[in-house]
């Protein structure tokens, strides 16, 4: 696994999307995930949005990479250069990662978070030489369970009370990949 500070590169993501380090031009992706109901629950991002929480957010992401703790990447729309969503790696010990995505209320059900997925996991193996990549859903969010595995995660197991969410804790199933599946 490479050494901090963590190097975020620009990745094709098929031919609809990139992946890119965030920019304070992603603040508008930003404000429209602060307005979802779920996603500041289980992010960083402001439930309350303004400027300054904009950016501080931003902020985050850049230092995840500068302490070597994370790869943020902004999924960008390449027919108009729109910011429609985000996918990351954390690093783990062991040469693995865990993967997290969500994508902007305006653009889910056009296969952002998949290709994003795709895209991360298949350079997690390639460039970082990861043994694993892991990405934790929960069990009623059917919609990230078939995007995990489309991307030819497999789901492992239920972790019960795993994770706090909006105050609560919550189950989440736990899924996986390794270099030597298939990609779904």
């Amino acid at each position: 696994m490479p050494e901090p500070p963590f190097d975020v590169p620009r990745l094709p993501a098929g031919d609809a999307f990139v992946l890119r380090p965030w920019t304070l031009a992603d603040l508008p992706l930003v404000e429209e995930a602060s307005a979802d109901p779920y996603i500041p629950l289980i992010t960083t991002v402001p439930a309350a949005y303004s400027h300054a929480a904009g950016v501080a957010f931003v902020e985050r992401q850049w230092d995840r990479a500068t302490r070597g703790t994370g790869w943020p990447f902004v999924v960008e729309r390449v027919a108009d250069g729109r910011a429609v969503g985000t996918v990351g790696l954390w690093s783990a010990p062991h040469d693995r990662a865990s993967a997290g995505y969500w994508v902007a209320p305006s653009a889910r059900g056009g296969g952002v978070a998949l290709a994003g997925l795709r895209a991360v996991t298949g350079w997690a193996f390639t460039a970082l030489g990861l043994a694993r990549v892991e990405l934790y859903v929960e069990p009623w969010n059917t919609a990230s369970r078939r995007t995990a595995e489309s991307a030819g995660f497999r789901a492992e197991g239920l972790l019960r009370s795993w994770q706090e969410v909006g105050g609560v804790r919550r189950d989440m199933l736990m899924y996986a990949r390794l270099p030597t599946d298939s990609e779904g």
